[in-house]
């Protein structure tokens, strides 16, 4: 059996690129509570914190350049087998990108939290050197994702300090 033929066929590849996007942005949103809950309103908090609508916004934007971009760096590849590097620090950064909206959020642990928005940070650095390889526009793509995730991670060290 040739490498082409043991292929992943694309559809399975980019169903599950979206599924896991989605499952992951759904679960986040799910215990994301914002000014609605007592902990994160009694929390003293930077000036710059954007509204809650803004989150509600930027947040499905990030998700999808983040999808885009897998999807691109398949293509880019041929086969999944090709750019599994790439894609598996895609999925893998998932994990820490949850994780903080259940550090956060869900167990009120902004140290906590901080620390896991720092790993997360190091492994979009990660995924974007390999979409590099495959497909500049894909790592491009990350941009806005790494400047938001820094973005959260002075607002949360805020929180951590003033709290």
């Amino acid at each position: 059996m040739t490498t082409a033929t043991a292929a992943k066929p694309s559809w399975l590849t980019y169903g599950a690129i979206l599924i896991a996007t989605i499952a992951v942005a759904y679960l986040g949103a799910q215990i994301s509570t914002g000014s609605d809950g007592a902990w994160y309103a009694s929390l003293n908090k930077t000036p710059l914190t954007p509204p809650d609508w803004m989150f509600a916004v930027v947040w499905p934007l990030l998700y999808i350049l983040m999808a885009a971009g897998a999807i691109m760096v398949r293509r880019a590849a041929g086969s999944y087998e090709a750019a599994s590097g790439a894609l598996g620090l895609y999925f893998a950064q998932l994990i820490p990108n949850l994780a903080w909206s259940y550090a956060f959020f869900g167990f009120s642990q902004p140290m906590l939290a901080l620390l896991v928005l720092l790993t997360l940070w190091v492994m979009i650095i990660a995924m974007m050197a390999g979409f590099w390889r495959w497909s500049r526009r894909a790592a491009w793509l990350q941009v806005p994702y790494l400047i938001w995730v820094s973005f959260a991670g002075y607002l949360n060290g805020f929180i951590v300090a003033a709290n």
